[in-house]
């Protein structure tokens, strides 16, 4: 995604959002708001996949908890280390 910019742009909005969802941004996903940034979040995805051993692949099923929602979960009650 940061390929498609410009040297003066750091961000865009388009109407035709392509990718894999559990990788979006939020931003991206539901306003077609992207940005350099985008390639961060999906960096930070891959990241708590590796460290997890997780897939954020649950995006997609009904009543489920995303790569995301879990490690929050697991973060609020500082259970982060355990």
């Amino acid at each position: 995604m940061a390929k498609i910019f410009g040297a003066d742009q750091d961000q865009a909005i388009t109407r035709r959002v392509v990718g894999t969802y559990g990788y979006m941004s939020p931003e991206y996903a539901m306003e077609g708001l992207f940005s350099v940034k985008y390639d961060v979040y999906s960096f930070g995805i891959l990241v708590l996949e590796i460290i997890s051993g997780r897939k954020n692949n649950s995006y997609y099923l009904e009543n489920s908890v995303n790569l995301i929602g879990h490690v929050w979960d697991l973060w609020k009650p500082d259970k982060a280390l355990t």
